[in-house]
């Protein structure tokens, strides 16, 4: 790479966006502790309420399909997608996990709408509870924050390609 190309780098003013995020109702404790996190960071980077539309779905599978569906309706610049799978002792976790993450990333290669994945999937609990605050960060604040940088990142593509 030369260091005289154009340098596209993203931001994370979210103001004037409309943003989608699903929510799973699934391991509530640890998904509203995300919900919080990517609602106030997104409030702190000039989002507003109404400009925000949160939808629960049942768990963690069914959140994929919410998402396709906002990205489909040409309403929302940005999907944040939020869930919590933590491992049991069957393959139900895995089937859960590879689905919710194939969904949300085609959604995320459409390349028209920023997507943020904040689904945890996660061993134990305590592990949940270190990614919503703890240790490894908070997950919720930086799904909204990257599904933002995103639709910035977008944004000027589609700038550039016009000028």
């Amino acid at each position: 790479m030369s260091l005289d190309a154009p340098h596209l780098a993203g931001n994370v003013d979210a103001s004037g966006l409309t943003v989608g995020i699903v929510v799973s109702r699934f391991n509530a404790d640890i998904t509203e502790a995300l919900l919080a996190g990517a609602v106030s960071a997104l409030k702190e980077h000039a989002c507003s309420d109404t400009d925000m539309t949160i939808v629960y779905v049942p768990g963690a599978f069914e959140i994929g399909t919410i998402a396709t569906k906002m990205a489909n309706t040409g309403r929302f610049n940005a999907v944040v997608c939020l869930g919590c799978v933590i491992r049991g002792d069957t393959a139900h976790f895995d089937y859960v996990c590879q689905g919710a993450m194939d969904a949300i990333g085609k959604v995320a290669q459409r390349g028209d709408v920023g997507v943020g994945n904040g689904v945890l999937t996660v061993d134990t609990h305590e592990q949940a509870l270190e990614r919503v605050g703890g240790a490894h960060g908070h997950k919720g604040e930086e799904a909204a924050l990257t599904a933002v940088e995103v639709v910035r990142q977008l944004q000027q593509i589609d700038q550039a390609l016009e000028a």
